[in-house]
């Protein structure tokens, strides 16, 4: 069985305002209607080889900010 790769997960992956093209991915620089990974697989027949899993902060973002709003 094979794995599909998830964009979502991939530090490369961004959503676009452009209705048309809202999904891109910045490693292969392009934008498409369906999922990057997808898009790879159908116009190359190769898996994704740009995928890097996003690093995610143990952190949450309210903490990870060095302002301080305090009066």
């Amino acid at each position: 069985m094979i794995k599909m790769i998830n964009c979502f997960r991939c530090e490369f992956f961004f959503t676009t305002w452009n209705t048309d093209f809202p999904r891109g991915c910045k490693a292969y620089g392009f934008k498409t209607r369906e999922m990057p990974a997808e898009f790879v697989k159908k116009t190359t027949g190769t898996m994704c080889l740009q995928f890097r899993e996003k690093q995610i902060s143990d952190q949450p973002a309210s903490q990870s900010s060095s302002l301080d709003f305090r009066i």
